[in-house]
């Protein structure tokens, strides 16, 4: 993060987002396998365009679930139900191609009494944390995600009738430091029918929705609102814009804040460690700052395919600590144990969670299904760290 005075952004997308639409395809049918099947192996790719869904991946299971008719209900419940919007639950063509996991994978990933669960892949990931808001997140990215939940319950509740499904937002504040001072600018942009008038648009959407939920002390005279600034937004969704798995990656994580490995979430089982990983990176992160060792911190976590242990471990916290970083980064290793197998049975990854997980991002979040958010670790890290 920057020192001195300088402005930060982050996006959110609504449900009805195309790349959001795939997202949460992909995550219903991992659900609906490992509610028959928690062993269940899923990479699970979602492409949607007008008219037309496309579902591939290799999948590796001993239950069968209806494919066309999840894809078709969770297209229902994000609120695509009308087919004059060029896309809808009942009309739209569902493909689906789907493959068994490779062998050469499952036996680097399957336990036996020879091999220990080795990860689902080589890669890097990444977990963040940091003390600007009560959830440990980023207040740019926790105030696009509340923008976004306020006007899909305006759009679902009938406060904005005139709403649509697709939608987006964006929220920049003017720091000083790691100090959020005031709000910049706030752009929100939303699928509309084209009997509202663009005037009362904005009108409706400032008054009713973004200045009921932005803090009152960092909005002043020189906050920007920026509402549908092209004038229209009729045509939106899949028939707008072609929707893919795993084009949300920042919007899923912290905003843009610290750094992203590259691998997406959704659709993929948890022995992949894109996810769980990069779930258990914002466990140990989210532990250390409030066990008040630093006011911000970032975990990389790598691994090799086919092996248990990480090769390598790392928590940063960019001059915030209040003990150096190799001293934390020695505790935290120590306390939480990262093999795959072993974030999987402790985080209880194996359960349907993650269809709600794509909707308004994987961090931050309230409930007992987000174990990562706990902080259970966090007297013991403290104490080890002598404050």
């Amino acid at each position: 993060m920057a020192s001195g005075r300088h402005l930060f952004s982050s996006e959110a997308v609504g449900p009805g987002h195309p790349d959001k639409v795939a997202d949460q395809i992909s995550d219903a049918i991992l659900d609906a396998i490992l509610t028959e099947d928690p062993m269940g192996r899923v990479a699970c790719e979602t492409l949607v365009t007008t008219g037309t869904v496309i579902v591939a991946g290799e999948i590796t299971t001993e239950c069968y679930v209806d494919i066309p008719k999840i894809v078709r209900e969770t297209i229902r419940d994000i609120g695509y139900t009308d087919p004059h919007l060029g896309f809808d639950w009942e009309t739209a063509g569902v493909l689906v191609t789907i493959d068994e996991q490779s062998p050469d994978i499952y036996m680097g990933v399957e336990e036996t009494t020879d091999h220990e669960q080795g990860a689902g892949d080589q890669g890097l990931m990444f977990g963040y944390a940091c003390n600007e808001t009560p959830e440990c997140m980023p207040m740019t990215t926790m105030l696009a995600r509340e923008m976004m939940v306020a006007m899909e319950k305006a759009r679902v509740e009938g406060t904005l009738p005139f709403l649509r499904p697709d939608g987006k937002g964006q929220v920049t504040i003017e720091y000083d430091g790691l100090k959020p001072r005031r709000i910049h600018a706030v752009v929100c942009s939303w699928q509309h029918s084209p009997d509202i008038e663009i005037g009362e648009l904005r009108r409706q959407v400032k008054e009713k929705v973004l200045l009921k939920f932005l803090p009152a002390e960092l909005v002043d005279e020189n906050t920007v609102f920026y509402i549908n600034p092209t004038g229209r937004f009729v045509r939106g969704g899949p028939t707008a814009d072609t929707g893919l798995t795993g084009r949300k990656i920042i919007v899923d994580t912290y905003g843009g804040r610290g750094s992203h490995g590259g691998g997406c979430f959704s659709g993929k089982d948890p022995t992949k460690v894109d996810r769980s990983a990069s779930l258990a990176a914002r466990w140990v992160a989210k532990n250390v700052v409030a066990a008040g060792l630093a006011d911000e911190a970032e975990v990389q976590i790598a691994y090799a395919i086919g092996v248990a242990q990480p090769v390598s471990f790392l928590v940063e916290t960019n001059g915030t600590g209040k003990v150096n970083d190799e001293k934390i980064t020695e505790i935290a290793r120590r306390h939480f144990d990262l093999r795959p197998s072993v974030i999987i049975k402790q985080l209880n990854l194996r359960r349907p969670i993650y269809c709600d997980m794509a909707r308004y991002g994987h961090f931050g979040r309230e409930g007992e299904q987000f174990t990562w958010e706990n902080t259970d670790k966090a007297a013991i890290l403290r104490e080890e760290a002598g404050l």
